[in-house]
């Protein structure tokens, strides 16, 4: 078996690591991560921890490098690494100008081809209505009132 892994911590440090844990707009993630460092930090062994915490070692263990090596910014998780968005913000109000302006009715496949062919962006038909829905009501409204719809 290795070494030991612990780690020692300041009053402020303790203090600051206290205050996360009872944060109210701290993911749990963070906040348990909080809470192993606490707990390593007054004597408790990593496999207490995990135990108490119901968490593998190995998970205990790479909290406590992560704060050697971080500190304070490795208890959040890094952004995701899900697809990013194929449109703007200035496209919808691209598209959203061109329903209040323009006196004809659009449906959601005519405007995804308006929107490839004038801005080169891709969305399915189907996409871009839920994005539009997603939008609300201002676009419901300004979409009513210039007898224009999305369908």
């Amino acid at each position: 078996m290795g070494c030991r892994l612990r780690i020692f911590l300041t009053e402020d440090e303790k203090l600051t690591l206290e205050e996360l844990r009872r944060a109210k707009n701290v993911p749990q993630r963070t906040k348990d991560r909080a809470q192993v460092l606490l707990l390593n930090a007054r004597g408790l062994k990593n496999e207490q921890i995990a135990q108490g915490l119901n968490w593998a070692i190995s998970t205990v263990r790479q909290t406590l490098h992560r704060w050697e090596k971080m500190g304070l910014a490795g208890l959040w998780d890094a952004p995701g690494r899900g697809g990013k968005p194929r449109y703007s913000e200035s496209d919808l109000l691209y598209l959203e100008t061109c329903l209040s302006q323009e006196p004809n009715t659009y449906t959601s496949k005519q405007l995804a081809k308006k929107l490839e062919s004038e801005r080169q962006v891709h969305l399915s038909p189907d996409r871009l209505r839920r994005v539009l829905k997603q939008r609300g009501k201002v676009l419901n409204s300004r979409a009513q009132s210039t007898n224009t719809a999305i369908n």
